[in-house]
């Protein structure tokens, strides 16, 4: 790493990548969390943690978001990545890609809610998932 910084070399051009391929909900979440407009929150996209990329983290609160779609009802690989984030002090906040498009003010009263610390244990319903990450 010649330039100074402690990213591993094509971190930025992968989050950079991520960002350009997203989806039409992450679109939609993201036109609500950038330039602290949900509760004055700063937020970021594809946000590197590890060897993984939060859709969206807020570094000040801890807190990762992910919008997927169904094919990640039952993944493992989604588990784990959940397990690595909560190991480094992360939260993680999971919406199905419809929720976010049919009830945005929902999805953000609720990342509000975990926010402010209202969330206060893990939570998995069917279109719900809220993982506390461990204490630093």
């Amino acid at each position: 790493m010649t330039d100074g910084s402690r990213r591993k070399p094509g971190t930025t051009a992968r989050a950079r990548a991520l960002r350009v391929a997203g989806n039409i909900a992450e679109a939609c979440l993201w036109d609500e969390l950038k330039d602290r407009k949900l509760g004055g929150y700063k937020f970021v996209r594809q946000y590197p943690i590890g060897p993984y990329f939060a859709d969206f983290a807020c570094r000040q609160a801890r807190l990762v978001i992910e919008v997927d779609g169904s094919q990640h009802a039952e993944s493992q690989s989604d588990r784990a990545r959940e397990a690595f984030m909560c190991s480094r002090g992360y939260s993680v906040l999971r919406f199905w890609n419809i929720d976010v498009l049919k009830r945005t003010e929902n999805v953000c009263n609720t990342v509000l809610a975990a926010l402010d610390g209202r969330l206060a244990e893990n939570v998995t319903a069917t279109d719900l998932r809220f993982v506390i990450g461990d204490k630093q």
